[in-house]
């Protein structure tokens, strides 16, 4: 009987291959980044098979910094960056270009194409999406009518699409020689492409958008055998879960419950709120999205804040104004001032998504005196990562009813207890730190795990999670209050910078 499963966790910035016990711990785990290509304003890239490379590099080396093989494994799950477009030769398995990643803004022109005619919702209702850059459908429509050939290749399903689930999915399944073309139904609710009531590509979504239904993958489930892998060194285990990373993380919070909510908080940062069976529209600027479908079972539905700049934020002052040499130094740099000095960042960098959903934003530091320094700017930005969380989670209890009695959180950013406490007192509500915060890579493992028997039921999965810290608010209303109006102020400003 194998005894663990693994996880490949491919991320905006880095991709990793993480080890599970069947308590939810970590056995074995390597990573290694990727670059970020930026050719333009707003473009951002990755190459595919540099992707490709680093990932099957993590999968050998977690094995073997704990001497397993692919025999030890029952089964491995695929957690991946949604929405990152990619779009490569059947025949070949090359690229025809660089990935889209989610965060690109090069479609701004096509989301007002669109727009014209029947506003930013004009596809909500189906789709559970507005009009905007984020989401996969747009990106592979600039792809096909930008690159040479694309069009005809997909038409003829000479070309293939993806998002970074489906890429690693075709290769590690056999690529050119028979390799699964698929999608999880998570991943698929952010092409804006499907149907959200039945799952399905939607035929006016691809014909308003002018996708051939050629080039898509078949949508499977979020947890069942898809097939068996084919490649060195993982060669005959199976490949069984699929998750977009904030639904994978739901998944490893284990918020199975309708009202249960995580926040994860990484290069960007998303809420999702559990809503049950049946998907609910929002009206305060969330998306309606796939939670997760386990084999045969009802999918299950959520609503999502989506924060398109958090982390970033912080490694923008790293590496753009060298504030400081790793990350981690921003803690006791902010600490070193008492407040903010009435600094404000908005990291509006690719516009602002939930819950403005405003493409024509850009960042701003508002509220800069000659008392400003480094430090303050520093404390600014981690605040602003609790501000934007708090802007997501009063419209999720404003669409859903529900007050959110505690925040669980996940994500790189919950090491730092400085916005975990400041996260508390601007939420005016417990933020809880569970002793597993790897959960996107976890819920992906659960994922998996669940479709071979390794756990037998849900029940199992909730007995893995614990808390580490909880943090509880300790501001002064008023104090709360004034700090939120000067946040609201400064978003105000970013809004209509870009003509």
């Amino acid at each position: 009987m194998p005894r663990y499963v693994g996880a490949i966790d491919q991320g905006t910035t880095s991709s990793r291959f993480i080890v599970f016990d069947k308590g939810g711990n970590i056995v074995s785990v390597a990573q290694k980044e990727h670059r970020q290509i930026y050719p333009k304003p707003g473009w951002v890239e990755h190459d595919p098979m540099e992707i490709l490379s680093n990932t099957n590099e993590v999968i050998g080396a977690a094995l073997a910094r704990a001497n397993l093989t692919a025999a030890d494994l029952a089964a491995v799950g695929i957690t991946n960056q949604r929405e990152t477009t990619v779009v490569w030769d059947r025949k070949t398995g090359q690229p025809l270009c660089n990935a889209l990643v989610w965060m690109d803004t090069r479609t701004d022109q096509l989301v007002q194409h669109f727009t014209r005619d029947g506003g930013q919702d004009r596809f909500r209702a189906k789709t559970g999406l507005p009009l905007a850059t984020y989401f996969a459908g747009l990106k592979l429509r600039w792809i096909l009518d930008n690159v040479e050939g694309a069009k005809a290749k997909a038409e003829a399903g000479d070309a293939l699409f993806g998002t970074v689930d489906s890429w690693l999915t075709w290769n590690l399944t056999g690529g050119a020689n028979g390799g699964h073309h698929v999608t999880d139904v998570t991943n698929a609710s952010r092409t804006m492409l499907i149907d959200l009531a039945t799952c399905a590509w939607d035929d006016d979504m691809l014909n308003a958008f002018g996708i051939p239904r050629a080039c898509l993958p078949n949508i499977v489930p979020s947890s069942a055998v898809y097939g068996e892998i084919r490649t060195a060194p993982l060669q005959g285990t199976k490949l069984a879960g699929m998750l977009g990373d904030q639904q994978a993380a739901l998944v490893g919070q284990t918020c199975f419950a309708p009202g249960e909510a995580k926040n994860t908080y990484g290069t960007g940062s998303f809420l999702l709120m559990n809503t049950g069976t049946e998907p609910v529209q929002s009206k305060a600027g969330l998306l309606t999205t796939l939670a997760y479908q386990f084999g045969d079972e009802t999918p299950r539905y959520a609503l999502e804040g989506a924060i398109a700049i958090t982390g970033a934020l912080v490694q923008w002052l790293r590496d753009n104004l060298k504030l400081f040499d790793v990350a981690p130094q921003i803690e006791p740099l902010a600490r070193s001032v008492e407040d903010n000095g009435d600094v404000y960042i908005v990291p509006a960098f690719s516009g602002l998504y939930a819950p403005y959903w405003k493409d024509d934003a850009r960042g701003v530091i508002a509220g800069l005196t000659r008392y400003a320094t480094r430090a303050h700017l520093a404390r600014a930005a981690l605040e602003s990562t609790a501000y934007q969380v708090r802007d997501v989670v009063e419209a999720m209890q404003e669409d859903s009813g529900i007050r959110l009695a505690t925040l669980k959180t996940d994500g790189g950013m919950v090491a730092n207890e400085l916005l975990m406490q400041f996260q508390a007192d601007i939420l005016n509500a417990p933020v809880v730190r569970p002793k597993m915060t790897e959960t996107t890579a976890l819920g992906a493992a659960y994922a998996a795990g669940l479709a071979v028997g390794y756990w037998a039921n849900l029940e199992d999965l909730r007995a893995n999670w614990g808390v580490d810290k909880t943090w509880e608010p300790a501001m002064a209303a008023e104090t709360r209050d004034k700090y939120y109006r000067s946040w609201k102020k400064a978003v105000q400003r970013s809004f209509a910078w870009v003509d």
